[in-house]
C-alpha cells in the first residue's frame, strides 16, 4: 500500500515480547511516532528512525504531522492492541482505515483476564481516559464483574470514593499494573477500605461489584424507581416513563431531543439503553436544568447534553435527532410543527400529556397523521381506613408516530 503507515502495538514487556514482524516495522520505519514512555522501549540500534513524540491535544496534529513526513516511512506506535481503546480509531478517523496497517499486540484487558481467569467474551470493559468518572455508575449492577481503563495513578483511588459514597462500598477492586513487564503488581482490596492515593500510571482496574445494604436498587430496563431522581414532582412517574421509551425504542447510537425535560428521566433512561445513546434535554428553567445535570450524573450518563431555553426557539442549530419526546409545554406556538420539521423520515415522536387542552392537539396531530393515541392510567393502593383501596393517578393521553418515508 503506498503511503501506508504501520500501526504497531507494544506492551510493557517492550521490545523483548514483541513478533518478529513489528520488529522488522519499527527497525525499517524512518519516523517513529508515540508517546515517550512507548519510543523509550525501542533500542537505539535496532530502530535508528527519527523519533517523534505526540503533541498535546492529539487529534488535531494527526493530519499535519503526518503531512510533514509524507514519502517517509512511518510507524506509530500504541499501548497493547491499537484499535481497542487506542491510537488506530483515531488514525482511521483521521487519515482512513485504508492507510493503515496494524499489527496488534495482546490488549491490556487480554492480560487482565488471563490473570484473573475471566472469560473474555462475557467482561464488560469501559473507559476512563478523558471519560468523566460519573460515568461508572450506570455499569454497577450486583454480582457484574468490570474491566476499568485508568486514565492516571489517581484513578483508582477516585474510583474507590465513587463506590463508596454511591452505596458500592463492598465491591472488590484489584488493580493490576504493568501487565506483562518485568514489574507486574497486583493491588487488593475493598472500596471502603481502598489505601492507596496513587498507583502505577500503567495499569487496569478489575470491579467485582457488590451493592451495600440499603442502597436502591437499580435495573437495565426503562422504569428506574422515583426515589432514583431528584425532583420537584416535575418528573415522569415509573410506569408512564416505562411505557414512554418503550415507544420512543431507542437503539445504539441514536439521538433524542427531551423537550421539557423536567428532571431529565426520559433523557437519562435513553441514555442508559446503551453507552452510545445520546440525549438532549430542553429545559427553561435554569434550576431545573441544573438538576437535570445532578441527576446525569449520579445515573451515569454524565453526557447528557442540557439546553437551557424555552422551545421551541432553543431548538434552533441542535442537530438532527432520530426520535423527539415532549414531556412538556405541547402548547407552545410552533413546537410541535418545529419538532415534526426537525425530524428526518423514520424518526419518532411521542408526547405525553394530562391536559385537555393539549390533549386536543395530539388528537388533531393524530388525524392528520396517524401513529398511535393511547390513555395511560396507573392506580396504587393504599390505606382506607383499615381496608385497602386503589388511588387512581391523573390519566396519559400519547401520541407516538413514525414520521413516513426511508431514511437517507
Amino acid at each position: 500500500m503506498n503511503g501506508a503507515i504501520a500501526v504497531v502495538g507494544i506492551g510493557a514487556d517492550g521490545w523483548d515480547g514483541l513478533p518478529e514482524t513489528s520488529r522488522r516495522v519499527l527497525g525499517a520505519a524512518e519516523v517513529l511516532i508515540g508517546a515517550p514512555r512507548q519510543l523509550d522501549l525501542l533500542p537505539g540500534e535496532a530502530c535508528p528512525g527519527e523519533r517523534i513524540t505526540w503533541p498535546s491535544p492529539l487529534r488535531p496534529a494527526v493530519p499535519g504531522l503526518l503531512a510533514a513526513h509524507q514519502g517517509r516511512t512511518i510507524a506509530v506506535l500504541a499501548s497493547g492492541d491499537p484499535s481497542f481503546y487506542g491510537i488506530g480509531r483515531t488514525l482511521a478517523e483521521t487519515v482512513g482505515a485504508d492507510r493503515l496497517r496494524v499489527h496488534p499486540h495482546p490488549s491490556s484487558v487480554s492480560y487482565a483476564c488471563a490473570r484473573l481467569g475471566w472469560p473474555l467474551e462475557s467482561t464488560e470493559t469501559l473507559s476512563l481516559v478523558a471519560r468523566p468518572l460519573a460515568a461508572l455508575s450506570a455499569a454497577l449492577h450486583p454480582g457484574r464483574r468490570l474491566l476499568v481503563l485508568g486514565e492516571g495513578p489517581g484513578t483508582p483511588a477516585q474510583v474507590a470514593a465513587l463506590l463508596r459514597d454511591t452505596g458500592w462500598g463492598g465491591t472488590r477492586i484489584r488493580v493490576l499494573e504493568q501487565l506483562g513487564g518485568e514489574h507486574e503488581r497486583l493491588l487488593d482490596a475493598t472500596a471502603a477500605d481502598w489505601p492507596h492515593e496513587r498507583t502505577d500510571a500503567l495499569h487496569v482496574l478489575a470491579l467485582d461489584c457488590v451493592r451495600d445494604p440499603g442502597t436502591l436498587r437499580l435495573g437495565a430496563v426503562p422504569g428506574l424507581p422515583d426515589e432514583a431522581y431528584e425532583h420537584d414532582g416535575q418528573l415522569t412517574k415509573r410506569y408512564v416513563r416505562a411505557a414512554t421509551l418503550a415507544a420512543l425504542a431507542p437503539a445504539p447510537g441514536e439521538l433524542l431531543w427531551d423537550i421539557g425535560g423536567g428532571s431529565g428521566s426520559i433523557g437519562v433512561e435513553w441514555m442508559r439503553t446503551h453507552r452510545s445513546c445520546r440525549a438532549i434535554t430542553v429545559e427553561k428553567s435554569p434550576e431545573r436544568a441544573a438538576r437535570i445535570g445532578r441527576n446525569a450524573d449520579a445515573l451515569g450518563v454524565p453526557g447528557l447534553r442540557v439546553v437551557t431555553g424555552p422551545a421551541p426557539a432553543a431548538l434552533t442549530g441542535l442537530p438532527t435527532p432520530d426520535a423527539v419526546f415532549i414531556g412538556g409545554g405541547l402548547t407552545a406556538p410552533g413546537l410541535l410543527d418545529a419538532c415534526w420539521d426537525a425530524l428526518p423520515a423514520g424518526g419518532r415522536l411521542v408526547a405525553n400529556t394530562v391536559t385537555l387542552e393539549s390533549e386536543a392537539l395530539l388528537a388533531d396531530r393524530y388525524r392528520r397523521h396517524g401513529g398511535e393515541l393511547i390513555r395511560l392510567a396507573v392506580a396504587s393502593a393504599v390505606p382506607v381506613g383499615g381496608f385497602t383501596g386503589w388511588r387512581q393517578a391523573m390519566p396519559v393521553t400519547q401520541w407516538s408516530v413514525t414520521k413516513p418515508g426511508e431514511r437517507a
